[in-house]
């Protein structure tokens, strides 16, 4: 009998997360893997009704939302026991969508949960904690708006009678298509704002869907979004006005470290697979996991995956005991997503290597687990910016 799985609204305590995991575990081996092997193989489309589908199999599963808050029928999980759970969600490309813990609504929750009014959270928190609708954050921009750099930010909400009218070119928006909202990111006289932006607003358009390495785990896609002359009232305003900066600050480590917990357990899969394979492969008169260069692929995997596991744990340790907004935890936060990223990246490559020339035959997934993943060092922050912002902290603090 497997064991029962509490949901805090009805106990004094968040689940075990280790329990919770290995429920999770069971519900991507069982239901998620066979629904991505469509996807991957047999070409079936990751769209809304699909997401729809795996959410609601989720739900019924017991679980669905280890982000939400838990008025919202979420499982009151600290960082410490949603590194548990999302790594095994993670063993699927599809796995963080079932449970609702992926980008960008990840880091929209909790932006959400901390910024905004009790009528804001009624309205957008409430159906995007329950994994029925997606949202979108429209930040990038076209050169020479913003990426990595907020300073740059171009896109501009002026003051006009009831609102405001916000008026600029926005790519790469993650999900964008099809979200039930966005929250455009756009300079005022005050300094960079946020403000909610419903999808049926007149002035805001999704251009088009970028052509992207991405697709399977992104059914809004990566896209371009216009503003010209979009117009909304003051009660659009999400936080305070001139704060925006520090509001999208607010929801980086905790997205950061979702998406290394999330890419850690599709490592830890692709891991086992590549193992498996040469175990039951022979070449040369034995088995390939006898031949020592097999072995050394296969033991660099296990020590990268070792290491990104104690900086996933380690970093969130340091986000429950000190904040997620702490100098700490965008430290920590920092160093976790270039190492991590980076391990992925590493772990995904050699399997491939270890399965020969069916890793690039997208069969046995491999393949396609190392072409999603390259995103991975680039989105929430390049290795480059995060390895400069690293180094000056490091120097401020010898300083």
């Amino acid at each position: 009998m497997s064991e029962t799985i509490v949901r805090p609204s009805e106990a004094s305590s968040p689940p075990d997360p280790v329990l919770l995991a290995e429920r999770t575990a069971r519900f991507i081996r069982d239901v998620v893997v066979p629904v991505e092997r469509e996807i991957v193989v047999d070409g079936r489309r990751m769209d809304d009704a699909l997401r729809l589908e795996l959410v609601a199999a989720a739900r019924d599963a017991g679980v669905f939302g280890p982000l939400s808050p838990v008025e919202y029928g979420g499982f009151g999980l600290d960082f410490r026991g949603q590194a548990h759970v999302l790594i095994a969600a993670g063993a699927s490309l599809v796995g963080p969508l079932a449970l609702h813990c992926w980008a960008p609504d990840d880091g929209n929750i909790h932006l959400l949960a901390d910024a905004t009014t009790p009528a804001q959270r009624e309205r957008y928190l409430a159906p995007l904690a329950a994994g029925e609708v997606r949202s979108a954050i429209a930040m990038t921009e076209p050169a020479p708006g913003t990426g990595s750099d907020p300073s740059m930010l171009r896109t501009v909400a002026t003051r006009v009678p009831g609102g405001w009218s916000i008026t600029g070119a926005k790519h790469l928006i993650t999900g964008a298509d099809g979200a039930a909202f966005t929250i455009c990111v756009a300079r005022t006289d005050a300094g960079p704002t946020m403000f909610l932006v419903d999808a049926d607003n007149p002035g805001m358009r999704v251009v088009r869907r970028m052509p992207t390495l991405d697709f399977t785990s992104a059914p809004g896609g990566h896209c371009e979004v216009a503003f010209d002359d979009c117009r909304v009232d003051d009660a659009a305003v999400l936080g305070e006005v001139g704060l925006g900066l520090e509001y999208a600050q607010a929801r980086l480590a905790p997205s950061r470290l979702t998406f290394c917990m999330n890419w850690l357990g599709l490592a830890v899969r692709a891991h086992v697979l590549a193992a498996e394979h040469v175990l039951g492969r022979h070449s040369f008169g034995a088995p390939i996991a006898e031949h020592g260069m097999a072995q050394a692929l296969v033991a660099d995997n296990e020590i990268d995956i070792a290491a990104a596991r104690a900086l996933v744990h380690a970093t969130a340790a340091t986000l429950d005991t000190q904040g997620a907004t702490s100098s700490a935890a965008r430290h920590d936060a920092a160093i976790a997503k270039t190492f991590v990223s980076e391990a992925v990246w590493r772990v995904l490559d050699r399997a491939v290597q270890l399965f020969g020339g069916l890793g690039v035959c997208e069969d046995h997934l491999v393949a396609r687990f190392l072409v999603e993943a390259r995103a991975f060092r680039i989105y929430e922050g390049p290795s480059e910016v995060l390895r400069a912002s690293v180094a000056r902290r490091v120097f401020r603090r010898l300083g």
